[in-house]
């Protein structure tokens, strides 16, 4: 299959039953506690090879979209390293899940792309998948589903809406000034929330967001960068008259930030308490070894919290390449721009990477750019949840921040040139990451020849 945005041809094999065409190929699966599946982690341990290429998704439906993804990624690699680099290639499944109405580039229709659904109603397969990920959360999944499809222009159904979604995220119904880890989207005054996301929706090119919280956006207000939505400054579903029906959209958001909320959680424990230790205990055993880590969206943030395994002075990690990384662009920093006394949540871990720690970002990542900040924003921030704040961006969106000399490249650059051997470094690869539906944008377009090219760059193991 071609990749028609712009890539390469993928693989087609199967091996051991499932579909990736790179060999050898293994999967190591995880559960939600971190804990390893003992027969993929053997199966792994046994892999012939001088470097294993080990790869985190992000969000998915299942296994099998997990398993497409790393087909169509790893595709390349055995035609673009040097002749004593012997490659095993290691998909890492943990789990996660994806709302379908967020078509991925190459595995979805044109038609998924161009027309998702962003109603209020939720379609079977996510009702699925929803219950997959909260297997113990059905009695709620159904009233949730209930309200979503009834619409009601109601306060009561928002406000009954909102309490269901806290009990899905695990939070309490207490302000951030009070629980500062919560973020705002799931304590602040329900309706505004669900205002504040249809309004992103429709910024984010959504169908179905603008006016009356059905039409099109508007051009926003002047130096905003909102949409105009809805007859005004007001935004969809809250004009005089207009009741609140449009803000159901929002409320599918908001539903869907309290699955990011517990898949963020997930992934590092997963990283930390999984996937890291599983790492050591292998290095331990096979010394010469390589590992090249390479995650995308929360799977970045799986690879990056492991580096809290690899031990002080070891050097079997030889890099780390995050696509798109749904995760803070502060993590690395020793110290935060907005509070001196505080480092990120992986400060100075780039240090345990015998190589460099790759950053690729998008302007094109709709998902990042918008909804991440959005849904990571504490109460009490002045700035208001629609509020530009740099303190909530992700690694996905611009890079690297508060980093001292990580360069900043363009994909062109890095590729041409080659990336540093050490330390972080941003890459700008939104030449080739631009293709996606709303309401994600590119955020899954990553199955390009050229970010191979980079990985192969950074591990230094290019002919």
């Amino acid at each position: 299959m071609a990749n028609v945005g712009g890539g390469f041809g993928f693989g087609t094999g199967v091996v051991g039953g499932v579909g990736v065409g790179v060999r050898p190929y293994a999967e190591l699966t995880f559960d939600s506690e971190g804990d390893v599946d003992r027969v993929t982690q053997g199966t792994v341990s046994r892999m012939e090879a001088t470097d294993l290429l080990v790869f985190a998704h992000g969000w998915n439906s299942d296994r099998s979209t997990a398993t497409r993804l790393y087909d169509r990624f790893f595709a390349p690699f055995e035609g673009l390293v040097g002749s004593g680099v012997r490659l095993g290639y290691v998909g890492v499944v943990w789990p996660s899940m994806r709302f379908s109405d967020e078509p991925i580039p190459d595995f979805d229709t044109l038609a998924a792309l161009a027309e998702p659904d962003l109603g209020g109603a939720l379609d079977p397969l996510t009702r699925r998948a929803l219950e997959e990920f909260w297997p113990e959360r059905r009695a709620e999944l159904d009233r949730v589903a209930e309200l979503l499809a009834e619409r009601a222009d109601s306060a009561a159904a928002f406000i009954e809406f909102g309490a269901l979604i806290r009990e899905l995220a695990g939070v309490d119904a207490v302000p951030a000034l009070v629980a500062p880890s919560v973020p705002a989207i799931f304590t602040d005054d329900v309706l505004e929330v669900c205002r504040a996301l249809s309004v992103a929706l429709a910024r984010a090119g959504a169908p179905g967001t603008g006016a009356a919280g059905t039409g099109a956006a508007g051009t926003g207000a002047a130096g905003t960068g909102v949409p105009a939505a809805a007859g005004g400054p007001e935004g969809p579903g809250l004009t005089v008259g207009g009741g609140m029906r449009g803000l159901w959209g929002g409320a599918k958001e908001l539903l869907r930030q309290a699955a990011y909320y517990k898949m963020k959680k997930r992934a590092g424990v997963v990283g930390e308490r999984g996937l890291g230790p599983v790492l050591a205990q292998l290095a331990a055993a096979r010394p010469a070894l390589r590992f090249h880590l390479i995650g995308h969206s929360f799977g970045a943030r799986v690879v990056s919290f492991s580096l809290r395994a690899v031990p002080d002075r070891a050097r079997y990690v030889k890099s780390v390449t995050l696509l798109q990384g749904a995760f803070s662009h502060y993590a690395f920093a020793d110290r935060l721009p907005h509070d001196k006394g505080t480092g990120g949540a992986l400060r100075g871990l780039q240090r345990r990477v015998d190589g460099p720690v790759v950053a690729c970002h998008s302007p094109h990542d709709s998902a990042l750019k918008i909804f991440y900040p959005l849904a990571s924003r504490m109460a009490g921030d002045s700035a208001g949840l629609l509020g530009f704040d740099e303190r909530w961006g992700a690694i996905g969106h611009d890079g690297v921040q508060a980093v001292p000399g990580a360069p900043r490249l363009t994909l062109d650059t890095a590729l041409r040139e080659g990336v540093p051997t050490t330390g972080c470094v941003s890459v700008d690869a939104g030449s080739v990451v631009r293709r996606g539906g709303a309401p994600s944008g590119a955020h899954s377009d990553i199955c390009h020849e050229e970010l191979a090219r980079l990985v192969v760059d950074a591990g230094r193991m290019g002919r």
